[in-house]
């Protein structure tokens, strides 16, 4: 398994949020960052070497950027695949192309998951309207029609409960002739998602399941343990390990999980740091962006342990003017991070988090509850 030690130059494809916690997380480390991204000055640019200017589907700017580095990982899934392809195929990128592929498209990962023998969602390609209308007779009402590449945070997402909803849905497919993918709406206790671990030998650690709730299709927060039982979190530790190895998945992978009374179904899957694993930076040994870049440099992976219990809350760019007042006045069990992005006006655009250290994640909640009421 090749080594790749601190002074070596990593290159991410993205500049985002998580590429700024990658650089951060890894400078401690010794390492040297190249950032490709379009948006001059873009969140990890900040702290990155340099940064290439330029589109993700450039094949030349993510030519240059690997002759440049020693490593290159990818930040992010809703990147080009030919261009990861490429570069798999004449540099040393560990992370792969096939379990990028597979996360890409919902038809290729609800298939594999079901073919692999893990439990998902009932649900049905649809391609036309009569597949649409065949889809709602197999599957029943309510479902969410997907699209099938693309789509996050609730984008590329229709819920058809209604006949109303159908026939926009309808007009939809027969505008729009890509694939879909129907799921049938399921009634679920709640939400979690699983940080996993991969080096290339198959070596894993896990994290703590974090428990999710979403606020408008966009994560709201994260508790840290989640509040469900100790058989439920450990099935679903152990079974994101088995996902992990089936795809053999090397850096992290995320899988996220519905709790319903009749056990657990996979979501999604996320071959990359996670939203809902951001209070590893302040409450595990090990974040995971530290361990994303040990696991895929072959060093030792981190101990994942729990230094503090806690619930990290997103920040979005409808929230932060209120933040901003509030921060001389937080407590001192509470940590902001802010992303360095220019533009917040977009009222759903994710500009930073907080992570609360806690003993009692409902008072936390609340708290933070009256926090944004000011938003």
């Amino acid at each position: 398994m090749k080594q790749i030690l601190p002074g070596s130059t990593i290159g991410l494809l993205g500049g985002g949020q998580l590429g700024r916690m990658l650089a951060i997380e890894g400078r401690k480390m010794g390492y040297n960052f190249i950032c490709l991204d379009p948006t001059p000055g873009c969140p990890c640019a900040q702290i990155a070497d340099e940064q290439i200017v330029a589109s993700l589907d450039d094949l030349g700017a993510a030519q240059r950027l690997a002759e440049r580095s020693d490593l290159i990982i990818y930040e992010f899934e809703n990147i080009n695949l030919g261009v990861v392809e490429y570069l798999e195929n004449r540099y040393y990128l560990p992370q792969k192309s096939r379990i990028l592929a597979i996360s890409q498209d919902r038809r290729e990962e609800k298939s594999q998951l079901l073919s692999a023998g893990f439990p998902v969602a009932p649900f049905a390609i649809i391609g036309s309207p009569q597949e649409l209308d065949r889809g709602i007779q197999e599957l029943g009402s309510p479902v969410i029609l997907k699209t099938v590449t693309g789509g996050y945070d609730g984008k590329g997402q229709l819920i058809i409960s209604s006949d109303q909803d159908l026939e926009k849905a309808r007009t939809i497919i027969q505008r729009d002739s890509r694939p879909w993918v129907m799921e049938k709406k399921i009634s679920f206790i709640g939400e979690i998602s699983v940080i996993v671990a991969r080096k290339q030998n198959g070596e894993t650690a896990v994290y703590p399941v974090g428990e999710n709730i979403h606020r408008n299709n966009v994560l709201f927060l994260t508790v840290v343990p989640a509040r469900f039982s100790h058989q439920i979190t450990a099935d679903a530790g152990a079974m994101a390990v088995r996902i992990a190895d089936k795809l053999e998945a090397v850096g992290l992978l995320v899988v996220e999980f519905f709790v319903t009374s009749e056990g657990l179904l996979v979501n999604e899957l996320a071959p990359r740091p996670h939203n809902s694993g951001h209070y590893t930076l302040d409450c595990c040994y090990t974040s995971q962006f530290e361990q994303l870049i040990r696991a895929v440099c072959g060093l030792p992976l981190g101990t994942t342990g729990l230094l503090a219990p806690a619930v990290m809350v997103n920040i979005l760019g409808g929230d932060l003017p209120a933040v901003m007042r509030k921060i001389p006045e937080f407590p001192a069990n509470v940590k902001v991070h802010l992303y360095g992005k220019r533009n917040g006006s977009d009222f759903n655009r994710k500009m930073g988090h907080i992570t609360i250290m806690t003993q009692q994640p409902e008072e936390a909640m609340n708290w933070v509850r009256i926090l944004y009421s000011g938003a």
